[in-house]
């Protein structure tokens, strides 16, 4: 238990913030057609939010099944790699089937205040899993609800937060590595692209945003690759 109110400790700082970030997607999801209840189940079932804003545009339209699909495994695949790297830190109680359900709650922020830790236990991890949950479902519920209450004019300005929320994740990086720098500005080309160019621009948002994921981050590898830090240093 005291594992666990530890958990819980650390996770509301994550919590707190991830309201405002899914008040946004449960504002937009509204303003494009979905019902709240529909908002707040997303958030409810999968807590990714990249994935989560770039699957509004291509659930509105029925059958576009692979395209979210392909454009899903590209932005949340990293997650796949979080949980293989905290897998070595968790407890021997932390076994199979819980290893399977906590898998669920891998966020960026979550796998960042975990990793930090020289032993991850199950019950610290489920601590951890929760205020960040409620915060995000909180948080649509209260976008989606704002929705049909406040006018077109409003909602359309809230709705650039999210724009500012991805910009402030990746400026930190541009900063301190020019490498990273550079890796980005080949995506922001690619999607202008597809964006403007004509023919191209009717390339599906799914399809166009994975290409852009993959390709930049080709270029950035072969091109401006990373050095390996020696750990024992």
């Amino acid at each position: 238990m005291q594992n666990y109110l530890k958990g819980l400790k650390d996770g509301i700082p994550i919590g707190l913030g991830y309201i405002s970030v899914s008040f946004t997607f449960g504002l937009i999801a509204t303003s494009k057609g979905f019902y709240w209840w529909q908002a707040l189940l997303i958030s409810m079932l999968v807590l990714t939010s990249a994935g989560q804003f770039s699957a509004i545009d291509v659930m509105l339209t029925p059958g576009r099944f692979v395209e979210l699909i392909i454009s899903q495994i590209t932005i949340n695949i990293r997650y796949s790699f979080m949980s293989i790297s905290l897998s070595q830190k968790v407890d021997e109680k932390f076994g199979k089937i819980f290893r399977l359900l906590y898998g669920f709650f891998i966020t960026d922020e979550i796998f960042a205040v975990a990793s930090m830790k020289k032993e991850v236990t199950r019950s610290y991890f489920g601590g951890l899993s929760t205020m960040p949950w409620i915060g995000w479902t909180a948080g649509t519920l209260l976008g989606a609800i704002a929705g049909n209450v406040l006018p077109a004019s409003i909602i359309t300005a809230l709705g650039i937060t999210i724009y500012a929320m991805f910009i402030a994740i990746i400026t930190p990086g541009i900063i301190e590595d020019m490498k990273v720098a550079i890796t980005v500005f080949i995506s922001v080309l690619l999607s202008l692209f597809f964006y403007y160019v004509p023919v191209v621009n009717t390339v599906p948002v799914g399809f166009s945003i994975s290409i852009c994921a993959v390709v930049a981050a080709l270029v950035g590898a072969l091109i401006l690759p990373v050095s390996e830090v020696n750990e024992d240093e």
